[in-house]
């Protein structure tokens, strides 16, 4: 079914086809007839599935043409990269329309985003953080809200937004429409839906806990001490577009990054520590080709919609199960195909085992063909019972890996509250890389009947 066959205005429809897209996706088919009656909301789908579309398309209808008074719609995000990107889609989305839309997040300056709000803005998209200080000085006024959306509500949730989104909501109207969108659907959502919503309607497109079909993932077991060494290797191995390199720690990401900007690869960092402006240029960097490597904590897990990431590579296995299909969701988006891997040493068994429990499949492991593993052998992992990470309850941090593990620094884990974020580095020409004949397998993990850890929380800067 084409969109025009969905109920949208013609411009809509320009709008749409201006940005290359075919038929719409199964969120889209589902979400958009719903939210076009005025009906609240809550939409699940895999990323990379076109949630954004889902709700900006129907929402730019609603609102019709520009109005010069406060917001009608606001747009709640966990971060400026998301709160940036969604501002992008709506103004694309619109581009045939007179309505306009405002980003506020933080990480620069007040001036520019308050004389927007002063001329009038139909549509807001925010992070709590900054939000909560417009409204604290009065500078936005929520009293018109018509549609409240909040976009990866689970992240928000773990983030620790759960008392600004509370306020948030209590400011807009009752008599408004609100939408939650997400990858997963935790129970947490259910406490928020029932102060934040009225009757809603449920789409869930697919097993929101599994991986993308189009995303072909593997476990690569090694040796902590090798890990860099094995990240190497595959980089040189795998003929890829571009890759995206997680790292648990924002130190780790530094430490990746440098080493392989002196191989050379042309790098880009994204995380906590970052200022603004460094963010954004690593990310456009990313986008245009000029980084074929963005190493990067899950700040760029949640939502980060870059074309032609052929692969994903966690250095470090994710604390939180949910950041795993998060993370390799980076690739294998819109229809195209992406492999993903994980480096994952005897110690960090556990967390993969949390991470199968959560899929409801197990993870292949493979040996990379002619790698030099200590000792000759690979080692194993026995993901069949949940294991403690020795290394994690003793504050190591991740991005190590070709040292002495005694000189590994402190787990910088990040912290809630603002934060300056970005990344980017000299571009270095890109290496001719050699195909190979591709990693075999080296045994699976036997499947477990064992309760998965207690969910954990971590909170990211806004």
């Amino acid at each position: 079914m084409p969109f025009k066959q969905l109920g949208l205005q013609s411009n809509l429809v320009e709008g749409v086809l201006a940005m290359g897209y075919g038929d719409p996706t199964p969120i889209q088919l589902r979400a958009i007839p719903i939210v076009l009656e005025g009906r609240d909301l809550i939409g699940s789908a895999q990323t990379g599935t076109g949630k954004t579309a889902a709700f900006a398309l129907p929402v730019l209808q609603r609102l019709d043409r520009h109005r010069s008074r406060g917001p009608r719609v606001l747009v709640l995000e966990p971060t400026r990269e998301l709160a940036a990107q969604v501002e992008t889609s709506f103004r694309d989305l619109g581009r045939f329309t007179d309505l306009t839309a405002t980003v506020l997040h933080g990480g620069v300056g007040y001036g520019k985003q308050r004389q927007a709000l002063r001329q009038g803005t139909d549509i807001v998209i925010a992070t709590t953080g900054r939000l909560m200080d417009f409204v604290q000085e009065k500078a936005i006024d929520l009293s018109g809200i018509e549609v409240l959306i909040l976009d990866e509500v689970d992240r928000m949730l773990d983030m620790g937004f759960i008392r600004d989104v509370r306020r948030i909501v209590e400011l807009c109207p009752k008599s408004r429409q609100t939408l939650f969108f997400s990858a997963t659907v935790p129970p947490e959502i259910e406490e928020v839906a029932r102060f934040a919503l009225n009757n809603p309607e449920r789409v869930v497109i697919g097993r929101t806990r599994s991986v993308n079909d189009s995303v072909k993932h593997a476990i690569f077991p090694v040796a902590y001490e090798q890990k860099f060494e094995l990240l190497y290797a595959l980089l040189e191995r795998e003929d890829y577009q571009s890759v995206i390199i997680f790292s648990r720690t924002k130190h780790g990401a530094d430490r990746i990054a440098r080493k392989l900007k002196s191989s050379p690869h042309s790098v880009a960092v994204l995380h906590a520590n970052r200022s603004q402006n460094q963010r954004t240029a690593a990310l456009e960097g990313f986008k245009n080709g000029r980084y074929e490597v963005m190493v990067a904590t899950d700040i760029a897990a949640r939502g980060i919609d870059v074309s032609g990431v052929s692969h994903v590579i966690n250095y470090d296995v994710p604390e939180n199960p949910e950041d795993y299909v998060h993370r390799i969701g980076r690739t294998g988006r819109a229809m195209t195909v992406g492999d993903a891997y994980m480096l994952a040493c005897p110690d960090e068994q556990g967390d993969v085992h949390d991470i199968e429990r959560f899929i409801g499949a197990r993870i292949p492991q493979l040996t990379l063909e002619g790698f030099d593993y200590i000792g000759g052998q690979q080692p194993t992992l026995d993901t069949s019972r949940p294991f403690k990470n020795p290394r994690r309850s003793k504050g190591g941090g991740g991005g190590g890996g070709g040292g002495n593990r005694q000189q590994r620094p402190q787990q910088n884990r990040p912290q809630g509250g603002r934060g300056q974020q970005g990344g980017g580095g000299k571009s270095s020409p890109s290496r001719p890389k050699s195909k190979s004949s591709g990693p075999k397998p080296a045994g699976a993990p036997s499947p477990s009947g064992q309760p998965a850890n207690p969910r954990r929380r971590s909170r990211l800067r806004r």
